[in-house]
């Protein structure tokens, strides 16, 4: 999940949010009992048994899970001791390691607020655009990545579908060159517009800051900030208030196939910024110092995302499993070595401090800068103070996976 960008993305901005088999080397020492853990007997149960429930209704269509998710149904959510037991009782921790080493990097994200408006006007001048028209993705299957050309043809909406065997494009098909597109092995997609019947690279965020592309795209709202609305596609979700008090829920939608680039990391690269000062407010300061320059900034990455309006209501927003985040207890994590719905045990430290945080999260989402297996991006909520938590959040931090007593890590990644 770009997906969020999906989602889907924390601390992007400096570390850059389908589940396949889980790499041996992805798992260390296990199974153990939670109890165990450091820090389990301290840490605060909070909202862990919802998020639970709420993967639940992802998982218990699998049936190794059923039974655990019937009973988590009846525990008091309200008894820290008795929400503990019954992963104590239900559940085995496997550590989580990269090449052998168990520590790794924990990031934030959170869903921000913006101030903005229906109709644009000198108070809201920035557009949020949905998904434009002429964006056309086709799925890139391993399978077509050794070919110099594609044929596709279109097949519903923006899609293309590949048409295996032909290298010449007949009536009514598009001709793709992947050599044209940026490399982005990740999420298997290719995504461009037509200039006849071949298939080009759609606009960089430069190109689009010109108002290439845009005309076909629908205006869902305008918005006051520039720097907040940029953020907002960093972080792939959240919310604007209007003017009469309520609030537009805005999502994921798509994106323009560029790989993320980090503005953080480019401040710090040209010598504008320390590494230290450059998390989300860091940036933003050196932005309000720099106005002259923002857009220059801004253009470093490439990658663009295009929102769609979500149902409304007070739950989070939906990470790549599908259902809604928790604050404080959803993280974003690779797939490849922790499968989607897992409860995962996480020991760290709050942001920019040595306090111990420990507690029991759920892997709920993706990040398309979440990359490797003891790596994790933890789902902050909503607003200022989680922005302010998730914008300072880089600390080292291990995982250990929970799976229901009798599953091992190989099982918990089959389909």
């Amino acid at each position: 999940m770009f997906r969020r960008l999906l989602l889907l993305l924390p601390l992007i901005w400096l570390a850059a949010c389908s589940t396949t088999s889980t790499p041996p080397s992805s798992v260390g020492s296990g199974p153990l009992s939670p109890s165990a853990l450091p820090g389990w007997q301290q840490q605060r149960t909070g909202d862990t048994l919802q998020a639970l429930l709420q993967s639940c209704k992802v998982l218990a269509r699998k049936s190794a899970w059923q039974p655990v998710c019937s009973d988590a149904s009846r525990v008091a959510e309200q008894d820290e001791g008795q929400v503990r037991q019954f992963f104590e009782q239900r559940f085995n921790a496997w550590a989580v390691q990269d090449a052998g080493n168990g520590n790794g990097l924990i990031t934030g994200y959170y869903e921000p607020l913006l101030n903005g408006s229906r109709t644009r006007s000198a108070r809201t001048p920035w557009p949020v655009y949905g998904v434009p028209a002429d964006l056309l993705v086709l799925d890139y299957p391993p399978a077509a990545r050794g070919n110099s050309v594609l044929v596709a043809r279109k097949v519903a909406h923006n899609r293309l579908q590949w048409l295996p065997g032909k290298t010449q494009a007949g009536s009514g098909e598009i001709e793709i060159h992947p050599a044209d597109f940026p490399a982005d092995n990740r999420s298997g997609k290719l995504k461009g517009r037509l200039a006849g019947n071949r298939l080009l690279p759609y606009y960089t965020r430069a190109e689009i800051a010109q108002g290439k592309g845009v005309a076909s795209a629908p205006v869902l709202a305008w918005v006051e900030d520039p720097v907040e609305l940029f953020f907002l596609q960093v972080q792939g979700s959240g919310r604007i208030q209007l003017e009469d008090g309520s609030f537009l829920h805005l999502g994921y939608a798509e994106q323009n196939g560029y790989n993320y680039q980090s503005i953080g990391k480019w401040l710090v690269d040209k010598g504008e910024m320390t590494l230290a000062n450059a998390s989300m407010q860091g940036i933003q300061a050196w932005i309000k110092a720099n106005p002259g320059r923002q857009q220059a900034l801004f253009d470093v990455n490439p990658s663009y995302v295009f929102f769609k309006t979500l149902p409304g209501g007070d739950s989070g927003p939906a990470g790549a499993l599908g259902v809604p985040l928790t604050g404080g207890y959803s993280i974003a994590v690779d797939p490849r070595y922790i499968p989607l719905g897992t409860p995962v045990f996480l020991s760290t430290s709050w942001p920019g401090s040595a306090q111990p945080l420990a507690r029991l999260v759920h892997a709920q989402d993706t990040g398309n800068a979440i990359r490797g297996a003891a790596r994790a991006d933890l789902f902050w909520g909503f607003g200022s103070e989680a922005g302010m938590y998730a914008g300072r959040m880089k600390q080292n931090g291990k995982l250990w996976m929970l799976l229901p007593k009798g599953m091992t890590p190989s099982m918990a990644a089959l389909p």
